[in-house]
């Protein structure tokens, strides 16, 4: 680290990093000892322990650990032997959530590769940097988004063939339930063409019943606790995504500190419906249920009926989520119908649960919300809520084995109890750098008594209790319903319209989503007959639909200061103005 990225230690006038241990679950230890083995091994050792126990529920079929551990070495075999797949070698990972995302991922681990997951509401546009960034050879994807990926595959093709996927591994979700066909219940009328969509393929890609089918025999495993497991990608104020390097120590403390964190045994129940992709869902929905040897409902997408269907059905004991999903669930007609008197623990984050909303959790249920706060960087959770006794639109304490305070964001210096600065965190599960950009990792870390503590770019404080509370953001972005939305990657491909000059993104508050995307376009001179649904309906063409502009305004110039930057701020708060 640089000297200007190091400080003295703490004055004695700054709030005590160690104040929340007086709040601290008197059941648990304030740190957790990082397991010294892969995530693999936690598949395989559960397999010992419970073989016959059912892993994960997928609509009709429900996979012992017996089953889901010799599809993953199956598949693993696959990938080393018939797509070359070598220790080290990152394999992009994408699709909803289900059965084939959890084979697939185990399998990426077994074959000792790193696991690349990516939003399955890409676009080829945005898809191609997942190819030429991590260096991605094989891809796994779900078969309603093969398409994008071969064009996009083709895109980069056309620049460098030699940085191009050689192999495409696709799926039709329905490939791993009962009978290989939907059901005839429980499937929202919607879903049933993506669910079933049967992709016409380039030759370079291998259907997933047919690599299966192989039955092909992986190596030995060589990995270690140290090697690189995971490389999630998030975004920033400028440029393209940046890889987080996560390694199997990193995310497998997390892991092993949420079991104990929230209860966790072999026969809880947990609902995953988070984006697995996402670091959060990754962690609940997938790994948690896999190191517990517990069972795991997964749903593909949020669908209110269906999650009250499957709490009652499964007597879900456990349910992370965004507080949106909540609000959903209890606006159904049907709510009074639905079981929900199982769980025991809930929680999440992305977003603050509404009073209102959490009063009605107690009342009803009994149950409290427990918020928590975390980033890609950071695998989940940094912070998190003491379960017996949350504080409400609050991050909570520190995690396990965690070290955060808030700092001046330019002096780095200790901040005082209620007083904003910049959050920063020291602990096992921060991630190991940016994937090849050692600019931004070193931007990313300041020295602090002598220890590496990531900035967050998010301001906050800390109460007497030793309680964080989010109070804004350094960086830009956009919060919508728990869907981080960075500014810059949404500016730099509405660009690519022939007919936008110029655009800035910013935030417009929506009563659903919390925030929204809203476009400020200034049109080129040539433009003719060009209206802001246009842009809105090209959006959704060429990028994720969260990232999707909801409101479009045209004005003839937008703000610049003197050097020439556009005055993004200046935009934000007049649209602020105009919501209060």
């Amino acid at each position: 680290m640089t000297e200007a990225n190091t400080v003295p230690a703490t004055p004695t006038t700054s709030a005590d990093p160690t104040r929340h241990f007086a709040v601290w679950p008197k059941r648990l230890p304030r740190s957790m000892s990082a397991p010294d083995t892969t995530l693999w091994a936690n598949l395989d050792i559960t397999l010992r322990r419970f073989p016959d126990r059912v892993a994960f529920v997928f609509f009709d079929r429900s996979i012992t650990f017996r089953e889901l551990h010799a599809r993953v070495e199956s598949l693993a075999g696959w990938l080393q032997q018939k797509a070359g797949v070598n220790k080290g070698d990152r394999v992009a990972l994408c699709m909803q959530n289900s059965l084939q995302f959890v084979i697939a991922y185990y399998a990426i681990l077994r074959a000792d590769a790193v696991v690349v997951p990516v939003n399955p509401m890409n676009k080829a546009a945005e898809l191609s940097h997942y190819i030429t960034d991590p260096g991605a050879k094989v891809a796994i994807c779900g078969s309603e988004i093969a398409a994008e990926w071969v064009a996009a595959n083709r895109d980069v093709s056309s620049k460098d063939a030699s940085v191009a996927l050689q192999h495409l591994l696709v799926t039709r979700y329905c490939d791993e339930m009962t009978g290989g066909r939907l059901p005839d219940a429980d499937v929202p009328a919607a879903w049933r063409a993506w669910l079933d969509f049967e992709a016409e393929l380039p030759e370079y890609a291998t259907r997933w019943t047919d690599a299966l089918g192989a039955k092909l025999v992986a190596t030995p495993p060589t990995a270690h606790a140290d090697d690189m497991a995971v490389l999630p990608y998030t975004s920033g104020t400028t440029g393209l995504p940046k890889g987080c390097i996560h390694t199997h120590r990193t995310i497998g403390h997390n892991v092993v500190s949420g079991a104990v964190w929230g209860n966790g045994t072999m026969e809880s129940v947990s609902l995953a419906v988070v984006p697995m992709f996402h670091i959060t869902g990754m962690l609940y929905g997938l790994h948690l249920p896999i190191y517990l040897g517990s069972t795991s409902v997964i749903m593909p997408r949020w669908d209110r009926e269906l999650a009250g269907t499957l709490i009652s059905r499964h007597q879900v004991t456990s349910w992370t989520m965004i507080p949106t999903m909540m609000i959903d669930l209890f606006g159904s007609p049907n709510v009074a119908n639905f079981d929900l008197t199982s769980l025991v623990y809930i929680g999440g984050g992305g977003a603050a649960m509404p009073a209102a909303v959490a009063e009605k959790l107690w009342q009803q249920f009994g149950l409290r919300f427990v918020e928590g706060y975390g980033l890609t960087e950071t695998a989940a959770p940094s912070h998190s809520n003491p379960p017996d006794a949350p504080k409400q639109q609050c991050l909570g304490i520190p995690y396990m084995s965690t070290d955060a305070r808030v700092v001046d964001p330019t002096t780095l210096r200790p901040c005082a109890v209620d007083e904003v600065g910049e959050i920063v965190m020291h602990g096992p599960q921060i991630f190991k750098g940016y994937w090849q950009n050692r600019a931004a990792t070193e931007a990313a870390f300041v020295q602090i008594d002598g220890k590496s503590f990531f900035r967050s770019g998010d301001l906050g404080r800390v109460d007497e209790d030793g309680y964080f509370f989010l109070t804004d953001r350094l960086k830009r972005m956009i919060n919508a319903s728990g869907f981080k939305v960075w500014p810059a990657e949404v500016e730099a491909l509405l660009f690519r319209h022939p007919a936008v000059q110029e655009a800035c993104i910013i935030a417009a508050r929506d009563p659903y989503r919390g925030e929204t995307v809203k476009a400020v376009v200034v049109l080129r001179s040539d433009a003719r007959d060009v209206y802001p649904q246009d842009i809105i309906d090209w959006a959704h063409e060429n990028m994720a639909a969260y990232k999707v502009p909801r409101i479009v305004e045209f004005v003839d110039a937008l703000p610049k200061s003197g050097a020439g930057k556009v005055m993004w701020r200046a935009l934000q708060e007049k649209e602020s103005a105009i919501a209060t």
